[in-house]
């Protein structure tokens, strides 16, 4: 039987059973995650059966914490960062100075010495950057007001865990005997050597790097080869990490995030986005799945109470001081609800830190367990919790009996609210690409109504400043398609590329509206056959109309000389709608 390397076996079975579990997750209406964090447990050394290398899995979740950075810097520019600083700072501040002494009471009463406390409290306070902004994107909240502070709060929060990182093994001798304890200027120097090579990093990324990396990008680009572009996305991105944590000591997601918002302003951004979209999720599911191997159930039976009183310290005391520090800046209640509860995790650093405070014989393993346990039962709490919230928030705004029709609620504050179009006998349009930017042009040069999905939120904010009704969004998902009122549309453009995702859209069309004229677009013989067994009316593909446009060219003459000027314009118009056709 031939070998199989364990990063083979791993990414197979680990990806093979997150998969699984993860649509018997969705099954039950639960959040894929769990099924993931399952699969990480089943795979661990502390269950029976096969045991995944933990050192391959943890590298490849490095590789998904990368991409998920990048893509969130993608959208997040340096005024969004510094106009959320005033919030961010004391906030993340608070939840370190409410945790790190809750976690010294717990490591006293467990006859920890100080440092342990100090370091398992500190791993407390650092919330999991993977499963936030997993979450802020599945909300399409990563733009909005919410997206900024949490995202900030993060920023912060890593920057902060990466002075601790750079400084605990020279503080340890402190926790050991005064013998052993390190000169304070000494402390004071590696903190403001820390600090300056941020700065250093940061002033090269986002004034050199904002001109090269864009530069880099846009020159890919005028090559025409996809190929080359999405290599050029991952190379940016992994390097920028690689580079920033190599050189400059900072952690691979901050070298990646900064990456990313060099980019952000650019017109490459969105598709910078979709290139590294598939890694980025495949990956993302493989940290879920690291973290899950690493939980030692027996954790909960050997130390229940200790435990719980972990649990506690980071769904509740530290839920409670970011709330508090959200309404303090004069937000609402609910944007501090959905803030605190978000934060209510901890995650990758906490495992780092939790490493180095055991190498260096602060920590005991019963820390490193709790921890660990902490980790995975609040990061399955974390969705659930954020659905209560979703419900009693609808709760408290359902109007009373009798007062229907008097004042419509407002959209729960955790999720960015789906109007639905009040547009009768429109064009519902998907994709605002190359193809359906054409498509809604020409559609409005003839007043015709257009309701536009596209999860570009920059497109979709240009086109409402043009006065289209358009929709940010997923046109796959139900709340998004509910809004277009296909019931009374006059005709579904499916104008993505994805041939997959546009054959979701079209069933769940043809669902709602049975007489609905629904188009779509194809590469592929087998893709107009998938989009017309899911319901769709009429395929075009791109290459049969670039190949009736030659034909056509052929039957009206053998050569330039032997058409009219008008039959030149003609077939020059012909071209050019094949052109966009075959985007």
């Amino acid at each position: 039987m031939p070998h199989v390397s364990p990063l083979v076996s791993t990414l197979a079975i680990a990806l093979g059973l997150a998969f699984a579990l993860g649509v018997v997750a969705n099954r039950f209406k639960l959040p894929p995650l769990i099924g993931y964090l399952i699969a990480g447990i089943l795979i661990g050394p502390f269950t029976p059966g096969y045991v995944a290398d933990q050192g391959i899995a943890d590298q490849l979740a490095d590789v998904g914490i990368i991409l998920l950075m990048f893509g969130v810097g993608l959208h997040f520019s340096l005024e969004d960062l510094l106009s959320v600083r005033a919030i961010a700072i004391p906030g993340a501040l608070a939840q370190a100075l409410v945790a790190t002494p809750l976690g010294i009471a717990v490591g006293w009463w467990l006859d920890w010495t100080l440092g342990g406390g100090l370091v398992f409290g500190v791993a407390l306070s650092v919330a999991s950057t993977v499963v936030l902004l997993r979450l802020l994107q599945e909300r399409r909240l990563v733009e909005t007001e919410r997206g900024r502070i949490t995202v900030g709060w993060l920023v912060v929060q890593d920057l902060a865990m990466v002075v601790v990182l750079v400084l605990l093994p020279g503080l340890a001798g402190l926790f050991r005997g005064a013998d052993a304890a390190p000169d304070l200027v000494q402390v004071l120097l590696e903190v403001a050597y820390v600090l300056g090579k941020f700065a250093v990093f940061a002033v090269i990324m986002l004034v050199i790097g904002r001109k090269v990396i864009p530069g880099i990008l846009h020159h890919v680009a005028h090559t025409g080869s996809r190929e080359l572009f999405r290599l050029a996305v991952l190379a940016i991105a992994l390097g920028m990490a690689f580079v920033a944590a190599t050189l400059f000591g900072i952690s691979l997601a901050l070298g990646a995030f900064f990456a990313g918002m060099t980019l952000s302003e650019s017109r490459l951004s969105q598709q910078a986005a979709q290139e590294s979209l598939p890694l980025r999720d495949a990956f993302a599911v493989l940290f879920f799945v690291s973290v899950g191997m690493l939980f030692n159930p027996a954790i909960v039976v050997e130390a229940p109470v200790a435990l719980l009183i972990t649990v506690f310290i980071i769904l509740v005391a530290k839920s409670v001081a970011a709330y508090l520090v959200v309404r303090l800046y004069d937000h609402s209640a609910g944007t501090a609800l959905f803030i605190a509860a978000s934060l209510a995790q901890i995650g990758e650093f906490s495992f780092v830190l939790a490493g180095l405070g055991l190498s260096l014989k602060l920590l005991p393993e019963q820390g490193r367990d709790l921890i660990l346990a902490g980790a995975i039962i609040t990061i399955l709490a974390n969705p659930l919790l954020l659905a209560a919230l979703d419900v009693m928030l609808a709760r408290r705004e359902k109007p009373r009996p009798g007062e229907a029709g008097v004042a419509r609620p407002e959209p729960s504050p955790t999720r960015e609210p789906i109007r639905p179009t009040s547009l009768k006998d429109h064009v519902v349009l998907v994709g605002h690409g190359r193809v359906g930017s054409f498509i809604s042009r020409v559609l409005r040069e003839k007043a015709l109504p257009v309701f536009v999905i596209e999860d570009d939120d920059d497109m979709v904010a240009e086109l409402r400043a043009e006065g289209v009704e358009a929709l940010s969004g997923n046109a796959a998902d139900p709340e998004i398609l509910k809004a277009a009122n296909l019931g009374q549309a006059r005709c579904l453009l499916v104008a993505i590329p994805d041939a997959f995702e546009g054959g979701q859209v079209v069933q769940q069309a043809r669902a709602v509206n049975p007489a609905l004229l629904i188009l779509a677009r194809a590469h592929s013989e087998p893709e107009i056959a998938h989009l017309m067994k899911h319901g769709a009316s009429l395929v075009v593909m791109g290459e049969h109309e670039i190949a009736k446009a030659m034909l056509a060219a052929i039957e009206t003459g053998a050569g330039p000389a032997a058409r009219s000027a008008a039959e030149t314009a003609a077939l020059a118009k012909a071209g050019l709608a094949a052109k966009h056709a075959s985007s």
